[in-house]
This record gives C-alpha cells, sequence and structure tokens, in this order.
C-alpha cells in the first residue's frame, strides 16, 4: 500500500460558486435561464421552431418555476438534428465533437466550444475532489477514451484538480492489474461493474484487491445499488463514489457524491437547473422529495445548449448536505426505458441486483431476458455464481433468489444459475436487459 506523503496535503481550494447559498444559485439560474433560452431561440432553428409550435416565447420566463411551459427535448430530437443541427455555434467555434454509440439508433452528437471543454473540467473536478480525490494523486482511468465522453471527461477532470493521469481506458484487465500494481494509484475510475470485473480477475489470480494502493473509486456511466457499493467497497478495501453525467447534458461531472457522507450526488446548480417530472404523466413537475424522472436544462453551455431535455433516470432531488446550495439526486434506481413492465409489474435490474447482493453464494454478474414462449411473457435471471461455491449451493441459492424477487417484487420469473465467467463483460455502459419477445 502507498504511505501518506506531502502530496496528500497540496493546496485544494473550492471554487465559489461551491460554497454559495441556496438564494444564491436560485438567482444565479435565473439570469442564466433567461440568457439561455434567448440564445438557444435566436441561434437554434429547432428551438425557434419548437417554442413557436407551442405558443412560447424566452420574455414567457419570468421565474424559475416558469421553466414548465416550454417543450422537452428528447434524444430523438438530436437524432433527427444529426449530426450537427442542434449546434448554436458556427463549425470553427466548436473545440471538440463527441458521441454516442448509437447502438440502438442513429447516433446523438455533441459539440464543446473551448469554454465549454474548461467549464466540464472545472465541474470535473468538483466531483472528484467531492468524493475525496485529491491534488497530487495518481489516477487511473479506465473510462473508455473516444466519442464517448467518458475517458476524455474523466481525464480532463482529473488533470484539472491536479492530479497525475494514467490514461488506461477500458479494456485489456490484465493489463488493467498490471498497471495498478506497477503504477499504485490513490484512484481509480470506471463503471461499478468493470471496477468488480478487475477485482474478480485480481482473485482469480491469487491476487488481493484489497492489498493494492487504491483508496478512492469514482463510479459512474451506469445506475448501481448501495448494496454494489458495499461490494467494491469490501472488495478493495476503498471507498466507492457515485459521478452522474450524460454526454446530451454535458458529460461525467454533471452532479458527484460526497466520499465523507455517500448521500446521494450534488448537483452543480451553477450551471444546470435540473427538475423532477412525473414519470407517468410528464406535464407534472414534482416538488424536492418525489420520486419521477430527471430533467436537465444547461444553463452555461454554448456549442450545444440543452432545454428541458429528457433523462429518462428515475430519482429525486434532496437539499444540498456538505454543498447546501447544491441540491443532491437520489440514487437512480432506474430508467424510465429501461422499466419492464412484466405482468402488470413494474420492475428495474436494480431491484434485481439489490436481491441477489442479499446472497453470498450468487454474483453480481446478471442478465435479465424477457421471452413470451406463449401469450405471456416470462422473465428469466441469468447469474453467475460465486467462484468457490459449488453448484448445489448455488442452485439453493437461486431458489431463494425466485421467492426474493416473488416477495420484493411480485411477479414470479426462472433463474439459471451460471458458472463463473460465463456472461460477458462490459467495459462501458452494461447491458442489463435482453428483449427477445419480438424474435
Amino acid at each position: 500500500m502507498s504511505q501518506t506523503t506531502d502530496r496528500d496535503n497540496l493546496p485544494n481550494p473550492l471554487d465559489p460558486e461551491e460554497t454559495m447559498s441556496r438564494d444564491q444559485i436560485e438567482s444565479i439560474q435565473l439570469t442564466r435561464l433567461k440568457e439561455t433560452l434567448d440564445y438557444a431561440y435566436t441561434n437554434v432553428p429547432y428551438y425557434k421552431d419548437k417554442y413557436d409550435t407551442a405558443g412560447v416565447h424566452p420574455s414567457d420566463l419570468k421565474e424559475l418555476a416558469d421553466l414548465k411551459i416550454f417543450p422537452f427535448t428528447e434524444k430523438e430530437d438530436l437524432r433527427k438534428s444529426y449530426p450537427f443541427g442542434m449546434f448554436a455555434v458556427p463549425q470553427h467555434q466548436v473545440a471538440r465533437i463527441h458521441a454516442s454509440s448509437g447502438t440502438t439508433g442513429r447516433a446523438t452528437v455533441v459539440g464543446y466550444t473551448q469554454q465549454d471543454l474548461d467549464d466540464w473540467a472545472k465541474m470535473g473536478a468538483r466531483c472528484l475532489r467531492l468524493s475525496g480525490v485529491k491534488p497530487g494523486w495518481k489516477v487511473h482511468n479506465a473510462y473508455g477514451y473516444g466519442l464517448f465522453t467518458g475517458g476524455m471527461g474523466a481525464h480532463a477532470a482529473a488533470e484539472r484538480l491536479g492530479t497525475t493521469v494514467i490514461p488506461m481506458s477500458g479494456g485489456q484487465t490484465d493489463k488493467q492489474i498490471t498497471m495498478i500494481q506497477d503504477f499504485e494509484p490513490d484512484a481509480i475510475l470506471c463503471t461499478p461493474t468493470y471496477l468488480l470485473t478487475i477485482g474478480d480477475a485480481m482473485q482469480r489470480a491469487g491476487l488481493d484487491p484489497r492489498k493494492t494502493s487504491l483508496k478512492v473509486a469514482v463510479c459512474g456511466a451506469e445506475p448501481w445499488t448501495e448494496e454494489m457499493r458495499h461490494e467494491l467497497e469490501e472488495m478493495f478495501g476503498i471507498d466507492a463514489c457515485d459521478i452522474y453525467g450524460l454526454s446530451e447534458v454535458m458529460g461525467p461531472g454533471v452532479a458527484g457524491e460526497s466520499g465523507e457522507l455517500k448521500d446521494g450526488s450534488h448537483i452543480w446548480e451553477d450551471h444546470f437547473r435540473p427538475e423532477i417530472v412525473d414519470a407517468y404523466d410528464s406535464t407534472k413537475v414534482l416538488g424536492d422529495g418525489e420520486h419521477g424522472e430527471l430533467v436537465f436544462t444547461s444553463l452555461t453551455k454554448q456549442a450545444l445548449p440543452i432545454i428541458r431535455y429528457r433523462t429518462h433516470d428515475l430519482t429525486r432531488l434532496l437539499p444540498g448536505s456538505v454543498r447546501p446550495g447544491h441540491r443532491r439526486m437520489g440514487r437512480i434506481t432506474g430508467r424510465s426505458d429501461d422499466m419492464i413492465i412484466l405482468r402488470g409489474v413494474n420492475l428495474f435490474p436494480s431491484q434485481i441486483e439489490e436481491l441477489i447482493l442479499k446472497l453470498p453464494a450468487l454474483s453480481p454478474h446478471f442478465q435479465l431476458v424477457l421471452t413470451r414462449p406463449g401469450r405471456m411473457d416470462q422473465l428469466a435471471v441469468k447469474v453467475e455464481r460465486r467462484a468457490g461455491i459449488s453448484t448445489e449451493d448455488a442452485t439453493k441459492a437461486g431458489g431463494e433468489l425466485v421467492k426474493l424477487i416473488k416477495i420484493h417484487v411480485g411477479s414470479s420469473c426462472a433463474i439459471e444459475v451460471l458458472d463463473p465467467e460465463t456472461l460477458e463483460r462490459s467495459m462501458g455502459k452494461l447491458k442489463r436487459i435482453f428483449d427477445m419477445r419480438d424474435k
């Protein structure tokens, strides 16, 4: 293990906006929101056409609550504007372009001016600092580099904070382990399931993940449960914190979690105005503490201003804690577009993960497979047994899982217990649901 040195005590000042009161933040939001609506209306034909059709104008916003009269922006709007129709600046002012994978349709393309990139790095650095990463540390970045925002977004954040970045990217798990052993990083940035994959691989190789130099993991890009956090912290002997972002809004760094309290991610509200809308009736804007779908409006973005973007992430807004002026997101419980309706019961992958992790014989590596062999939908949960657990004991645990799902979710399903390393591993966003009903 690395020893504490002078580099653990380098200056690490907060941005002035991090310490602002709630009233100060809302005053900034109102000013910037008026500016953003006018800027988008003037520079992006999509917004002008949509607002004219809806009979609204930027001048209609008099207070923050008036945001609800403006139409939503959906992922499909960005796809229809492919590739650069949503940009508000000419191409020569675009410093960088990122895009989604496009695996479920045409890719969504996002652009950044140099000021956008500077703001992104600043917010990412806030997230890392909040999670306990310190200037002077070595940071192993295992997010994928390329058009995906994760790798370069996390890289810029770590550099902005003043750390030494190891740009490993995703994949090559054996090499990841070698670099962690040889370079002795203090922190790792990756998806929670990929960190689990690294830990599993270390244990198979006879290595103890708790004996690495790692102190902090900052994990994002996919929903994960408190049970998964506990699993990772026990496996590596670290603090594991959440980071939130999505490319259409900015990328990783929109919100970050305190390593001290681990009580949800603070949203940097000097740059974004979040809302929660009813997941079943999006015309209803919900109050703080109420659970629904997260919606974001950017307040400072130049290349791609985004107004009332529906993330489809399900969560709630809570008062700020360690950053009182900035509200927190509760842990994301799922995505409205990932919700399975199984014979009238609403089901999310995170619910299954939570129940699996109650059973020591089963690992968190699982998939949900939907089929329709007759007139009724059927759900099969494919889950790996843990290494060292007998097939007999794992099968018994599978039977217990059937009961837990029936009790806590209210639906019956089939369980298929697999040998370790059977299911495909993901280096980026993990796919949990395989819908075979149309096939």
